[in-house]
């Protein structure tokens, strides 16, 4: 095999690397609103304004932000993401949770059913929520393509692996799969922090 051989064989070894691998997200604290708490919080009839889009298809970040707090604590200017929801949702860190003072319920999003409850302080008015603060559990966005090319399946839980001077694997990522879906794995700030990932690292799936 001469050098020009060698070459292409490395080249061809990476472009199939890149395939298998899966661009991140990283999630900072954040709130979903549903219509009746953007009423509540912002002034009857308010819409949200959007500064920017997200990864995800009409998802988008918002101007607005609001205050959350917890039996021993408030945390300041935490950002709304739009458009609204069914129901109204935090997604903060455990270190958040401890500052808070409330319990650190890892859920999937959507899953707040008997999750801590926490008050939302906006300018025009103040939501006491009964449940809805959780620590969203890591997972990864595809479409159905992307699933068959990676062989997995909706709910699926797999591990995930990351290179790099603090690399390594995260076992209990569960794979969300739906048409509107763009590739993506979402961790919270902690965990990227933890194996020093960023927003252009890559993610390669490992199948348990």
């Amino acid at each position: 095999m001469d050098k020009l051989e060698i070459l292409l064989e490395k080249i061809l070894e990476v472009v199939e690397e890149k395939k298998l691998t899966v661009p991140v997200g990283i999630s900072n604290r954040h709130i979903h609103l549903k219509e009746q708490d953007i009423e509540t919080l912002f002034g009857r009839g308010y819409q949200l304004n959007k500064i920017k889009d997200l990864s995800q298809k009409g998802q988008y970040a918002a101007k607005e932000v609001v205050t959350i707090c917890g039996p021993k604590s408030v945390i300041e200017k935490v950002r709304v993401l739009g458009p609204a929801r069914k129901e109204t949702q935090v997604e903060v860190s455990v270190g958040d949770c401890l500052k808070l003072g409330v319990k650190p319920e890892i859920r999937m999003s959507g899953d707040i059913k008997e999750s801590s409850g926490i008050t939302l302080i906006g300018p025009k008015g103040t939501v006491i929520l009964s449940e809805g603060a959780i620590v969203s559990q890591r997972h990864i966005h595809m479409d159905e393509e992307d699933a068959k090319r990676f062989n997995v399946s909706n709910g699926e839980v797999v591990a995930i692996e990351v290179d790099g001077p603090r690399g390594g694997q995260y076992e209990n990522t569960c794979i969300r799969v739906d048409k509107t879906f763009t590739l993506e794995c979402h961790l919270d700030i902690e965990e990227a922090n933890a194996m020093g990932i960023n927003s252009s690292s890559k993610i390669k799936i490992i199948k348990k």
